[in-house]
């Protein structure tokens, strides 16, 4: 049976919902489960593959101008001009077909990606623990959750271990909630419902194993995100869209005035009222979103093959923004590999007693898993001692220890690691490498230094302390009045070629900046090692007395934050905001809510479920030479984007006008509606292959950004320029040739594709077009569009199109005018990148 999201299911014990939901202690039957999915619909969106194609085809022509022109062919074939009418048809189904089949392939490869990273969740399925996709968990299961797990559901808790759990998302409370099992009252309020985990929310720590009751959109997530589905525009994306929009105010006035201008003279309505729409359609950029979308697409999938998956794919363009990098150490800075140095007594002495502490707290812990405890259960006890674990008060980031209860054949052991400060605060005494028991305030001063001391010499410390117990379980409030044993000496050697992966950041024009949670002189040690020259360190406790203001000004100065806490990360990256576009590297529980404040937030696939729902991309490897890829591909993308805006604000926006003077003066359009689309169809096909296009190195280096200003700027030049082209093309052709209507239209037809086409190889690149080499399938669709041009005119099928064989006095002519226009365009190109587009 399946609930609702409104039935009040904190009210009722886990053996009503047992019966309830046909279910158990032992989770449900795989077989049960699959049936409950299938009957749920949660699989029916994998089967409509067909429907999904459908609506992407026909999304291609909703654009206010599609509509009207596919209205103006149905008028064309009620009043009789059925020649024209199919000629028009061919062309738009044509572009909204190729335009559909790059978007359709575009969509599927990022279906692909979201699978790789898509989350999972470990359950109870026919008595038995396994991992499966979130997306497959139906109510009924039971679920087995630990610190760093999304919820996939809304869930009662079964039981539970010092869980605590982050429900901002739906809250907005910022300190972990406390949970345990138990029967609360029907109108307990939603922070209250400590007997409930809600999907959307994040396990911070603990464990628990936990009933799953709502799924899907009957969660009160899932309400909430089906009410306000509305996504976060990146800024390109906004940038995008409102140029978008500007082209397109602009395109729709000029068309209604080369309308009124044609019926004022007299032309036909009909034929007046074709060419101006068709004139609207090619000029405007309906091809924005397509390109927009094959270009990030295709971006994906070559940082794939760099190992880097494309989480969200609007943000591979402000991955080309990105001017500063910030990352802890380990993995990245660092192997990533931790080793246990030495396990040394508070005095600096070698001592197999504290080895076995830390040997026994990491070996039963279970509530997190990471690379410390790991390191720990490698270390080779001397002897062996039986031992069973009683209890365990797991790690959060606020006492920042663990604790772990054991019995041993001849005592019970209170065990407690955790961060110096943490642990050296809750002991009273100290045991020496002697065995005996002194005062901690003979040695404080010592064991301090000793701590100062192996900071300096890169060593991350662990502190370890203990005590005697009578009772089987524990609770945070047993940790006190301990003896303090000695420190856990952790070793994370630098990777090798960092040094020269830094440098090829500074390349790029990307500062490095690193914050991390350990001790300043253990990240003052690293930073000496990869070649930072004095670098500037700020702890934690100095930003806890630093103004928002300060920080502003002080961040930038910095190279190193050290002994940060978690909201403390997120801190340094808002202020570092004002100043950098930011990339934030995380894989813990710590690092969620400075990848949220981040510009783009990078996870690794082995993060934890929060890090990688909260990041933009996930690395396949955590090392900085391939988020050095992943910001090429990005500033590929964005250059690649740009190049679609610079053509369709040049020549043919400069063509728009040439139009609207032609307009006034001829006694006959200058191109037929037909001619104009059949141009715009030509010059689609290469431009549709700029997403694939090589980029220059010189583009690489500098992070792309959004600038309106500078495109502005960009279209008044090229568009005057071009105009400047057709109108001398037009004096020629009436004045000194004397061509008529057919000649004029067929001439115009061939410089208007010609110039389009190589204004195309004149952009791309910020340098002469002859020295940059274009993609392969540009290059080559290119040369195709250019020879079905000029040989289009002397075909049989060109009367249908309006068009007429031109003298080869009038050909030569158009190309030598071509000619011109390239030549004087790319000296303009190179004087315009210079002066507008700063060193």
């Amino acid at each position: 049976m399946q609930t609702s999201s409104t039935d009040n299911f904190w009210q009722f014990d886990t053996a009503y919902w047992f019966q309830k939901l046909n279910s158990s202690d032992q989770g449900l039957y795989k077989a049960i489960a699959e049936k409950i999915l299938l009957q749920s619909g949660q699989q029916q969106q994998n089967k409509s593959v067909l429907k999904k194609d459908f609506f992407l085809f026909m999304g291609q022509f909703k654009s206010p101008l599609m509509l009207l022109l596919i209205g103006a062919v149905i008028l064309s074939a009620f009043l009789g001009d059925t020649t024209d009418a199919y000629i028009i048809l061919f062309i738009v189904l044509s572009t909204g077909l190729l335009s559909f089949f790059q978007e359709r392939n575009a969509g599927r490869f990022v279906a692909d990606l979201q699978s790789m990273i898509a989350l999972k969740s470990n359950v109870l399925r026919d008595g038995k623990e396994q991992e499966i996709f979130s997306s497959t968990i139906v109510s009924g299961d039971i679920i087995l959750l630990k610190a760093g797990d999304m919820l996939p559901a809304d869930c009662l808790i079964i039981e539970c271990n010092e869980l605590h759990a982050n429900e901002a998302s739906l809250t907005g409370e910022s300190y972990p909630t406390a949970k345990t099992a138990g029967v609360l009252e029907p109108k307990t309020e939603l922070t209250k419902r400590t007997n409930c985990l809600w999907e959307g929310t994040n396990i911070v720590s603990g464990t628990a194993k936990a009933l799953v009751i709502n799924t899907g959109s009957k969660t009160i997530f899932g309400a909430i995100a089906k009410s306000a589905s509305a996504t976060v525009e990146t800024k390109f994306e906004k940038g995008i869209k409102d140029f978008g929009y500007f082209l397109m105010k602009i395109t729709l006035v000029l068309s209604i005035f080369i309308l009124l201008v044609n019926l004022l003279n007299h032309k036909s309505a009909i034929e007046s009222a074709l060419f101006a729409l068709a004139l609207a359609v090619g000029m405007a950029p309906e091809l924005l979103p397509a390109i927009t979308t094959i270009a990030m697409s295709a971006g994906a999938k070559r940082m794939l093959a760099k190992k880097v998956i494309v989480k969200k794919l609007a943000s591979i363009q402000n991955l080309g923004e990105v001017n500063l990098l910030c990352t802890d150490k380990t993995g990245t800075i660092t192997e990533g590999a931790i080793i246990v140095a030495r396990t040394v007594d508070g005095l600096g002495t070698e001592n197999e007693f504290v080895k076995k502490l830390a040997y026994w707290n990491a070996f039963f812990e279970t509530g997190y898993a990471n690379p410390i405890d790991e390191a720990i259960k490698k270390l080779q006890l001397e002897t062996k001692t039986n031992v069973v674990k009683l209890d365990e008060v797991p790690y959060d980031f606020i006492r920042k220890r663990l604790s772990i209860a054991i019995k041993t054949d001849t005592e019970k052991l209170l065990i407690s690691k955790g961060a110096f400060s943490s642990i050296l605060s809750i002991c009273s005494v100290m045991r020496l490498s002697n065995g005996r028991i002194e005062n901690m305030e003979l040695h404080q001063a010592e064991i301090e230094n000793k701590y100062e001391e192996f900071g300096i010499n890169g060593l991350r410390t662990i502190g370890v302390c203990y005590k005697t117990i009578n009772t089987d379980s524990i609770a945070k409030e047993d940790e006190k009045t301990m003896i303090f044993a000695g420190f856990i000496l952790l070793e994370d050697p630098v990777k090798k070629g960092i040094v020269e992966t830094i440098e090829e950041l500074k390349k790029l024009q990307v500062h490095l900046k690193i914050i991390s949670g350990d001790n300043k002189n253990v990240a003052k040690s690293i930073a000496l090692k990869i070649g930072i020259i004095n670098p500037v360190v700020m702890t934690g406790q100095e930003l806890f007395s630093t103004s928002p203001e300060a920080l502003k000004h002080l961040v930038r100065k910095t190279h190193i934050f050290a002994e940060v806490e978690p909201q403390q990360k997120e801190h340094i990256v808002q202020a570092l905001r004002k100043t950098y576009t930011v990339a934030y590297v995380g894989d813990g529980i710590n690092d969620v809510s400075a990848l949220t404040a981040a510009d783009i937030g990078i996870s690794v696939e082995n993060a934890v479920d929060v890090a990688r729902e909260a990041a933009d991309f996930v690395l396949m490897e955590k090392d900085l030479a391939v988020i050095i890829d992943g910001i090429k591909e990005g500033r590929k993308t964005f250059a690649n984007t740009l190049k679609y805006i610079f053509i369709n604000t040049g020549s043919t926006f400069g063509n728009m006008f040439s139009v609207a003077i032609a307009s006034l003066l001829l006694p006959f359009l200058p191109m037929l509606p037909k001619q104009i689309l059949l141009t715009n169809f030509i010059t689609d096909f290469p431009y549709l292959t700029i997403a694939s296009d090589n980029v220059d190195q010189e583009q690489l280096n500098k992070p792309g950004k959004w600038n309106l200003k500078f495109i502005r700027n960009y279209m008044i030049i090229f568009g005057i320029h071009s105009s400047l082209f057709d109108i001398i093309t037009f004096l020629i052709l009436y004045y000194v040739l004397k061509v008529k209507e057919s000649a004029f239209q067929t001439a115009w037809f061939v410089e208007s594709i010609l110039t389009e086409l190589f204004i195309l190889f004149i952009i791309r690149t910020h340098k002469n077009f002859f020295k940059s080499q274009p993609g392969e399938y540009l290059f080559i669709l290119s040369i195709l569009g250019l020879i079905v041009t000029i040989t289009l005119p002397y075909l049989p099928i060109a009367s249908k199109i309006g068009l007429s064989p031109l003298p080869f006095l009038n050909m030569g002519i158009m190309l030598l005018i071509v000619l011109a226009y390239i030549i004087t365009a790319d000296l303009l190109k190179v004087w315009f990148f210079k002066k507008y587009i700063r060193s």
